[in-house]
């Protein structure tokens, strides 16, 4: 399977913007979730001294996505800690589209961390999540 994204820098003046591509629902949340967090901080300077369950269900893997996004955002505020890395699960059973995921990280540390944007939120400005054959494709614009 393979993900991807990309910084859109002539989107958003005041924000970021990226898209995040998979070939599969879950590929395109593991994209999603590197972009966002890439934004925060490099992913490879943050120890796993911090750990996380989180599930979420939702009717569209749109909202879904942005759920999952700004719970991404609450959590660094809500414990002061910025990410290493996320395990996922997105399954799909007929009627409702689920994640289960780990998140992992760290206390904010200047000293040991690149720390590089602090985001206030997910916005629903130019928000989109579409599917076209088996690829997904959603486009986020986060405050910072």
């Amino acid at each position: 399977m393979a993900h991807s994204f990309r910084f859109l820098e002539d989107i958003a003046v005041a924000d970021i913007a990226f898209e995040a591509e998979g070939d599969s629902a879950l590929e395109l949340f593991q994209a999603a979730t590197d972009a966002l967090l890439e934004t925060l901080a490099d992913p490879s300077t943050v120890a796993m001294t911090w750990e996380r369950d989180i599930e979420h269900a939702a009717m569209g893997l749109d909202e879904l996505l942005f759920e999952w996004l700004s719970d991404l955002v609450y959590w660094k505020d809500a414990a002061g800690v910025v990410f290493h890395d996320a395990d996922l699960s997105v399954v799909h059973d007929g009627i409702r589209w689920k994640l289960m995921a780990v998140l992992r990280g760290a206390p904010v540390d200047q000293t040991t961390q690149t720390l590089r944007n602090d985001v206030k939120g997910v916005t629903k400005h130019l928000y989109e999540v579409t599917q076209q054959g088996v690829r997904w494709y959603a486009k986020v614009v986060v405050d910072v």
